[in-house]
């Protein structure tokens, strides 16, 4: 008999994904047989890109990883408890990222919760390499609004879209 997948579930509202989202994978899929990036439907945050354009954009940010990584990698969005998707697609393990103590409180606080709802998914922190270590989406996208330097930060093409982004809404009434 085959042992079970190892199966975790990576989430977040990747708005934008960002090159430390991507180290992040890279580094869970050294783990775990199979890894889905969930991306979020969260109401209470007020994304600047649409669920369809983080979904586009992850998949574009993905596409050059080798295929047996590509392979073993979905993304796909959710809504409602994240311990209810993790249960309905068979994973044990949530993966989040900390880059600083400032994230461990609030991180704790959900993996505390998550374990009271569901006590067969775990979560796990990983930290990403020291060159994204600063980064967030939220950064990103203040870096961006005021035409900061994003290279090597994200990937080209969420720089292109996150241009494109507020050059609209600049021209916006």
């Amino acid at each position: 008999m085959a042992p079970e997948p190892k199966i975790a579930v990576y989430p977040g509202t990747f708005d934008p994904v960002t090159n430390g989202h991507l180290d992040l994978i890279r580094r869970a899929l050294r783990l775990f047989d199979r890894l889905i990036v969930a991306v979020g439907e969260n109401p209470a945050k007020k994304p600047l890109f649409s669920l369809e354009e983080r979904l586009e954009m992850l998949e574009e940010a993905v596409a050059d990883l080798p295929e047996e990584e590509r392979e073993r990698l979905e993304i796909e969005s959710f809504s409602g408890l994240l311990v209810e998707f993790c249960r309905a697609r068979g994973a044990r393990v949530i993966v989040r990222g900390l880059r600083a103590v400032s994230d461990f409180e609030y991180e704790f606080q959900l993996a505390l919760m998550n374990r009271r709802l569901c006590r067969h998914v775990d979560t796990i922190f990983l930290m990403p390499g020291f060159r994204w270590i600063f980064i967030s989406s939220t950064i990103i996208k203040e870096a961006a609004r005021f035409g900061g330097n994003l290279e090597g930060l994200v990937p080209p093409g969420v720089e292109r879209r996150l241009r494109e982004k507020f050059a609209s809404l600049e021209g916006a009434p």
